[in-house]
């Protein structure tokens, strides 16, 4: 399969679905990971951090695919918390985050929840 593989040759529905919904514009290894979601359940994850009370629209795209990876009968795990919260911000900007206290976190955790449908 090449990168502009039409949607109608996945085996696997995950594929399948994301590529009739538009989400798929270039795939590594399409072969390898088709195989992979047909022939077994894939586990995936997103962390998201909690330095704001809510999540954002950039938010969006990642939860989107965890929802179909789960309807087409995979694994999906969200994680919300201190460790993504700790790590830092890899953006390159010169002034480093500013950290957070453990109750901050655990306040700006529980305010994104509802949001995610979850609460």
């Amino acid at each position: 399969m090449s990168q502009s593989t039409s949607m109608s040759t996945y085996k696997s529905d995950f594929l399948n679905v994301l590529a009739q919904r538009g989400f798929i514009h270039q795939v590594s290894e399409p072969e390898a990971l088709d195989a992979r979601a047909h022939s077994s359940t894939i586990t995936a994850y997103i962390g998201f951090d909690c330095t704001a009370p809510s999540l954002h629209v950039g938010s969006l795209l990642p939860i989107m695919l965890l929802y179909w990876l789960q309807q087409t009968g995979h694994q999906p795990i969200a994680l919300m918390g201190g460790g993504t919260t700790r790590v830092g911000d890899p953006s390159g900007k010169d002034e480093s985050r500013r950290l957070l206290t453990d109750e901050a976190i655990t306040e700006t955790s529980k305010a994104s929840v509802p949001s995610s449908g979850n609460s």
